[in-house]
């Protein structure tokens, strides 16, 4: 049997190009797992209930009103800026165009309830929770990686990020950042997915 030797792992960086559709997927669930697991854990380290911070609220509906403008005021936003502003300035590399271009509209949903879930889990039921709204949206500014380049994206991803701290604090419910959060990402997957290419 062969030794196996730590010392001779090697890791290289990839580019989005590089992967292929079920590697990319693969890494997205991969992720989006692993946001979930951390979340879960520190949460119970706070010693909190993350099932408690998805009891469904009293004032859902109230909740899911703030969920919703919030995410209108932000696709509104986002519509202006690929509008104003050149793509060079916004670029992410492609990622967003490869992970949702030719998906289905059921698989754009998943991916969009499973992002949301998994990281408002994680940034607004453990992190703000430790840490506040502000160093929270740094945080969540960082881990959007493919944004750093450009300082418009990476001041969106804070500003929106703050933005979902916010009404998670005048609700007293995650659920209001989880739907503006799914309500986000399902609209730009859906504009990348059925916009004419040029």
């Amino acid at each position: 049997m062969k030794k196996f030797k730590l010392r001779k792992i090697r890791i290289r960086k990839v580019t989005v190009d590089q992967l292929d559709d079920r590697a990319l997927l693969a890494n997205v669930y991969a992720t989006q797992a692993i946001t979930l697991v951390i979340g879960i854990v520190w949460m119970i380290f706070q010693s909190r209930s993350p099932f408690g911070l998805l009891g469904w609220p009293a004032q859902w509906l109230q909740a899911m009103y703030w969920g919703a403008g919030f995410a209108v005021a932000v696709i509104a936003v986002d519509l202006l800026i690929t509008r104003w502003v050149p793509e060079e300035a916004t670029d992410d590399g492609g990622v967003n165009e490869r992970i949702f271009r030719n998906r289905p509209l059921w698989h754009i949903v998943l991916l969009s309830l499973a992002v949301s879930v998994c990281e408002e889990m994680l940034f607004r039921g453990a992190v703000q929770f430790a840490i506040g709204p502000y160093w929270t949206s740094i945080l969540f500014a960082a881990i959007h990686v493919r944004y750093l380049k450009h300082w418009i994206p990476t001041g969106l991803v804070f500003s929106i990020s703050y933005g979902l701290g916010w009404i998670y604090e005048q609700t007293g419910t995650l659920w209001a950042p989880i739907a503006a959060h799914f309500l986000i990402d399902l609209a730009m997957g859906l504009i990348i997915r059925y916009r004419k290419q040029p």
